[in-house]
């Protein structure tokens, strides 16, 4: 049985590498020559092979858009990559060897592609030579690079000094490039926990964390785009392997496949850092109430972003708002239900915006909505009035009185005045607080009661793929 567990590991993830999608499976012609040369008693072991490919194969997998940008270099780890797309590469792909990097460049609506930082000048010979263009490029791990799981420490490719399990896609998007990770969905999660959360924090906490992360991924898996999710705040953080430690992936093998449901449905399962004291309505945010995503008071008082100030000096005010020079003031027109702006209107020296709170935080660069705001004063209170020279009498009556002299008047400069935000909270406020679940966790509920707070009326079920 060693031998046969054996074949399977090390075979199981080469099969992986053409898995088109959920589901679906087929293997290249050279993988069935390559079985068909194994010794009898490895062929013996084809109904184990067949059990471990269709068990790996019922994982999910997620793209996860790790960056942008025009240029990428992307180096081998612990093991070779297949770099494959390269129309020019003899045999259709290039083995990158442990510690290999290969440099990818927008060019003239082309993907530039060098080894090792090297010229189409000097590599030689064919068997080196993994430079030319393509639209699409793909780097795989070979062999055992995917079996090694959760217990693999460094990853199967760097990209932009952080390591990442999985393929890599490279694709053009406009003017950048566009770098995805496919990976399994619980060798992505580890990660995911201990970028949002800190690895201190109770396994609770922890573990809720982990089935809401699981849950957003798998409700964003949408086959009509080229990606899930981001790899930032914009989605959920994720930081690669070194993000992970040994409590996060014990927060996501102790709850591996559960999910939040809701009338049948993976539920939207957000989150955010701290509300201030209440979670926000989510039809009070976005266009949809969920009955799920309602409003609850917080536990989030022992959080360092709680409460919280920001000054707003004239020069950040007039960067925000330089269509109407700056701010003088800023009103509250509305607020949702649990006190976060819904419309505000700022008052500037050249005219007035009215702006949603979501467009007032991204300007502002803001913790929150849940904002009001004071005014500080200027900075330097300064007018400059004639230094010299004899006042200014009112006229005689029936005189004529004389235009004083120009050059003696100097404009008055009125400076703008410096804003205080007053807030509480970090995020949008919907869905769950993660120092609400610190909290619940370091009272001594699980994990099941913190989310059933948060997403009211949610069940927690395994996840059972369409």
């Amino acid at each position: 049985m060693d031998l046969l567990a054996g074949v399977a590991a090390a075979v199981v993830p080469y099969f992986r590498n053409w898995l088109p999608g959920p589901g679906r499976w087929t293997a290249p012609g050279s993988v069935v020559v390559a079985l068909a040369a194994l010794a009898p008693q490895v062929l013996l072991a084809q109904p184990v092979i067949a059990q471990a490919v269709m068990a790996q194969e019922r994982e999910p997998q997620v793209r996860v858009l790790l960056v942008e940008s025009p240029t990428l270099t992307v180096a081998a780890t612990d093991h070779p990559l297949a770099l494959r797309g390269l129309a020019e590469t003899p045999g259709g792909q290039v083995i990158l060897a442990p510690g290999d990097t290969v440099t990818l460049t927008l060019v003239g609506g082309a993907m530039a592609v060098q080894r090792n930082g090297q010229s189409p000048a000097d590599q030689a010979s064919a068997s080196a030579q993994a430079s030319g263009s393509a639209q699409t490029i793909w780097l795989e791990p070979l062999a055992s690079g995917l079996a090694l799981g959760d217990s693999k420490p460094a990853g199967d490719f760097q990209l932009k000094q952080r390591s990442y399990r999985g393929r890599l896609v490279v694709a053009i998007k406009g003017s950048a490039l566009q770098a995805i990770n496919t990976v399994d969905l619980e060798s992505y999660l580890p990660s995911v926990v201990g970028s949002e959360m800190p690895a201190s924090w109770p396994q609770a906490a922890l573990r809720a964390q982990a089935v809401a992360a699981r849950t957003y991924a798998l409700r964003q898996r949408s086959a009509s785009q080229p990606f899930d999710v981001s790899a930032t705040v914009a989605s959920q953080v994720y930081k690669g392997v070194e993000a992970e430690t040994p409590s996060t992936r014990e927060a996501v093998a102790s709850t591996r496949g559960e999910v939040l449901m809701y009338g049948g449905n993976l539920v939207n399962a957000v989150f955010h850092s701290s509300s201030g004291g209440s979670t926000e309505n989510s039809g009070d945010l976005w266009s949809q109430q969920l009955p799920y995503l309602v409003s609850v008071p917080d536990v989030d008082q022992d959080s360092p972003v709680s409460r919280w100030q920001q000054r707003l000096d004239p020069q950040t005010l007039i960067k925000a708002f330089g269509e109407i020079g700056g701010a003088n003031r800023i009103e509250i027109l509305s607020s949702t239900s649990s006190g976060r702006v819904r419309q505000a209107r700022v008052i500037g020296p050249g005219g007035t915006l009215v702006l949603t709170g979501a467009e007032l935080r991204s300007r502002l660069g803001l913790r929150s909505t849940l904002v009001r705001f004071e005014l500080v004063g200027p900075d330097v209170a300064s007018s400059q009035l004639p230094s010299s020279g004899p006042p200014i009498l009112p006229p005689l009556a029936g005189s004529i009185a004389p235009l004083p002299d120009a050059a003696a008047q100097v404009p008055i400069q009125v400076p703008q005045p410096t804003l205080l935000a007053v807030g509480r909270g970090f995020g949008h406020g919907v869905g769950m607080s993660q120092w609400g679940a610190y909290a619940l966790a370091q009272r001594g509920e699980g994990y099941p009661e913190i989310l059933r707070y948060y997403f009211r009326g949610t069940d927690l079920r395994p996840y059972n793929a369409p």
